[in-house]
């Protein structure tokens, strides 16, 4: 089924990215973020999935974009059939990039293939340094994590190197983004490598 799913997106042209994290990370925030900077020069959707209520869902349906809500009802991750469910709703022929947010969990999500171009996980401050050493195959399959939160930094004892070299000993491919979905730090930097992305699906399809 994940695999479908990636030959229809590719079909349409469309970038698809899975954001997963622990819960409290700043996924939502980030996201609607993301869409206001990216709006007036790309199309996009969201497919949102939470064990219960549409909280998360509402919040990104204020931004404008077509949202999808995915209740798993107590489990634990998406998959792949949840999102071939979405896709009947969604106008993928409208769209350039669909975002996918992950139920918040650092482990069950990062076994199971939605369709995805690629993984992002959003990490904080606020969290251990150590997140990359206790959670391996999540960081191990991002192409890009976002270390949110840093306007907090200041406030708690996170380690950026010590997270870099935990990172770096998992997966040095991956790129780094140093962001605030709070004071909006760092956003512009990873739209644009996310336009980057857009462009380079687009031409792969063309």
């Amino acid at each position: 089924m994940a695999t479908a799913n990636r030959k229809l997106c590719a079909q349409r042209s469309v970038l698809v990215v899975n954001i997963m994290s622990s819960p409290g990370a700043g996924k939502t925030t980030i996201l609607e973020k993301t869409i206001l900077e990216l709006k007036p020069r790309m199309t996009m959707a969201v497919i949102e999935g939470d064990l219960y209520t549409d909280w998360d869902a509402r919040r990104i349906e204020s931004t404008g974009v077509p949202v999808y809500q995915i209740n798993t009802r107590g489990g634990c991750h998406l998959d792949a059939r949840m999102v071939r469910d979405a896709f009947e709703r969604l106008k993928l022929r409208e769209i350039d990039t669909l975002f996918i947010e992950n139920v918040g969990n650092l482990v069950c999500p990062a076994e199971f293939d939605l369709g995805e171009d690629f993984r992002v996980v959003v990490c904080t401050t606020t969290e251990g340094n150590d997140k990359p050493w206790k959670y391996p195959l999540m960081f191990q399959q991002a192409r890009a994590i976002l270390l949110n939160k840093m306007d907090l930094l200041s406030q708690t004892d996170f380690n950026v190197r010590e997270f870099e070299k935990a990172l770096s000993s998992i997966n040095s491919e991956a790129k780094i983004f140093f962001v605030s979905g709070r004071t909006g730090q760092g956003i512009d930097e990873w739209c644009r490598w996310l336009e980057e992305e857009v462009h380079k699906k687009k031409i792969a399809c063309s």
